[in-house]
């Protein structure tokens, strides 16, 4: 009986105790529950998605260009899982308030914009889950005619309907010279940093 008597006093306090543990985990699942869509295609949001790089010179400094010109859907499959496919538009590279290095990205030592007028990036079926936790999207990065096979790491979400609520935020590091961008060795790194901040329009295209 004085077990049983001690039991009974324990579990209100191990109770709260336990409380905010529950409320923590139930939040941090929350987070990461991505929004369910329907099969179809949905079209990237041009107003709020923004696709930029990153390159370091030998002297480590850091220059940051993006695309303003991109084609971008998100194919959601029968089976819920989703597929990314994006198209950057190389004669619309930009170095802000650098025209020089913009000439140069756009120029045949790096994008060669006239010859390949497209960076694209076709992902492998992903679980839309990696949405919300983050994780891995992999697929085939085609520049300058040349494709390899590369890796999209998505940041874990900050809000419970990532890609409308907040960006779905990714990062991937290549290497230029795979892809024929070997020039200026001297200058540049050998490294190039894709970011992409994307958000979706509401509404499926088809």
């Amino acid at each position: 009986m004085a077990l049983s008597a001690l039991r009974r006093s324990l579990r209100p306090a191990l109770c709260a105790a336990l409380l905010p543990l529950c409320l923590w985990c139930a939040a941090a699942c929350a987070q990461v529950t991505p929004a369910l869509l329907a099969p179809g295609e949905y079209a990237l949001d041009p107003a709020q998605s923004r696709f930029g790089f990153e390159i370091r010179t030998r002297f480590g400094q850091r220059i940051e260009g993006f695309f303003p010109r991109y084609e971008g859907t998100v194919h959601v499959l029968p089976d819920g899982r989703h597929q990314v496919h994006l198209r950057l538009f190389t004669a619309y590279v930009e170095i802000p308030g650098k025209p020089r290095y913009t000439g140069w990205m756009r120029g045949e030592d790096f994008f060669d914009a006239p010859r390949y007028p497209t960076v694209s990036f076709d992902s492998q079926p992903f679980s839309p889950q990696v949405l919300g936790k983050g994780g891995p999207i992999p697929g085939i990065l085609s520049i300058r005619g040349i494709s390899h096979a590369e890796t999209l790491t998505v940041m874990p979400a900050a809000c419970t309907r990532a890609g409308y609520d907040c960006d779905v935020i990714s990062r991937g590091t290549v290497l230029r010279g795979r892809y024929g961008m070997d020039k200026w060795d001297l200058a540049l790194s050998d490294r190039v940093t894709f970011v992409l901040r994307a958000r979706l329009t509401e509404a499926s295209t088809r």
